[in-house]
């Protein structure tokens, strides 16, 4: 598909804020709207995110292979693929290669910024 190849974030995503992220090896640059937070991630081989929940969250991925556990589902998602996590609902992930993905969350503070 022409033009979905990313090789990396163009200067104005990496110009938002930078999250503040609690977990090792992930970084990510916000867009703030009223109700909702879109980031933009980048994970490092090795990442992991452990279980936690919040807000409704909806990503995409760019680059790359996650396996994201979902309430009771793992899952392998790799680029070009889309995830949903309903409110509330406990996920984690591991990132075995070097993955961007983008996520909107239905919340407006999921994240504070630097």
């Amino acid at each position: 598909m022409i033009g979905m190849t990313i090789k990396q974030y163009p200067d104005y995503i990496k110009s938002l804020a930078k999250a503040k992220i609690p977990f090792p090896g992930v970084q990510g640059w916000v867009a703030q709207g009223k109700e909702f937070q879109l980031v933009f991630f980048e994970i490092e081989s090795g990442g992991q995110v452990s279980p936690h929940s919040h807000g409704e969250q909806y990503g995409y991925v760019f680059e790359g292979e996650m396996i994201l556990t979902i309430g009771e589902e793992t899952r392998t998602y790799r680029a070009g693929e889309s995830y949903h996590i309903p409110k509330g609902v406990i996920h984690h992930a591991k990132f075995n290669t070097f993955v961007r993905v983008m996520d909107f969350f239905l919340e407006a503070d999921r994240y504070t910024t630097e």
